[in-house]
């Protein structure tokens, strides 16, 4: 029962990732290949952003952590 109600969960949220970009301009002249850039006009860069600073946050509180436990079972 678990599994069917996370596979049904997975498929409801995937379909608004799967929808989330829009289709692109129609070309101004088919000879050309229309007017739109390259990629549909996908927007990575916030997101990149976004992944690496979680990442080095998750890593300072990692080297937070050990460093905590180093200096609690260091004895002077």
């Amino acid at each position: 029962m678990k599994k069917i109600l996370t596979t049904t969960a997975f498929l409801l949220i995937s379909i608004f990732a799967l929808l989330s970009q829009t289709p692109p301009p129609p070309p101004d002249n088919p000879s050309d290949g229309g007017n739109g850039p390259v990629g549909g006009g996908a927007p990575i860069g916030c997101g990149m952003v976004l992944l690496i600073a979680l990442a080095a946050g998750y890593g300072g509180k990692k080297l937070f952590d050990f460093n905590k436990k180093i200096l609690k079972n260091c004895s002077l």
